[in-house]
């Protein structure tokens, strides 16, 4: 969902996601249900919470290394893919609470993928990673004070957002993906 710059993934047949997924910020999702203007910015740290035992869960499968099909992410990458967006996200919010609408470096999550082999990595080691990162970013969302939701913060894309969109907009990365491994 938070692809700038998509690689090619000739290795292992995935299709990098070019998707602009900003549309999220103002329509629900038709495939999640997810519909980001709903959230509540404050309980975006106890949603983040609610939902890491779920991942944990899913990571923890007998199949989690498994495609469901060879174009597919298993469990096991989308879980590290997850566990990098908590991680990414974490930099841009802290990034926004510190600066002055700062722009955001680049991510290209197929690219890291790739780089940092995310179909070998190990599903318990991703899920105590995830967890760690859960915890992390839901502490920052929460020490969000009310006259910070507003502070703006821009993509390499030249995508603009603020604390609160930022924040619902990543919410929909980790719901999202959790519809994908149907947990």
């Amino acid at each position: 969902m938070t692809s700038e710059t998509p690689a090619t993934d000739v290795q292992t047949g995935i299709e990098p996601d070019t998707k602009d997924w900003t549309w999220v910020l103002h329509e629900r999702c038709p495939e999640c249900g997810f519909t980001a203007a709903d959230v509540d910015p404050r309980a975006i740290g106890g949603t983040v919470r609610d939902l890491t035992p779920r991942w944990v869960s899913a990571l923890h499968r007998e199949d989690a290394r498994e495609r469901p099909e060879p174009a597919t992410w298993s469990t096991l990458e989308y879980g590290a893919h997850v566990r990098d967006v908590l991680r990414v996200f974490d930099e841009r919010l802290r990034l926004m609470l510190d600066q002055d609408d700062p722009p955001f470096a680049n991510w290209d999550q197929d690219a890291t993928a790739l780089e940092d082999r995310y179909d070998l990595q190990d599903p318990a080691v991703v899920a105590d990673e995830l967890v760690d990162a859960s915890e992390v970013i839901a502490d920052r969302f929460d020490a969000v004070g009310d006259d910070q939701w507003e502070r703006p913060g821009r993509r390499s894309n030249g995508s603009a957002f603020t604390v609160r969109t930022l924040g619902q907009y990543f919410l929909h990365d980790v719901v999202h993906h959790l519809h994908d491994v149907r947990a």
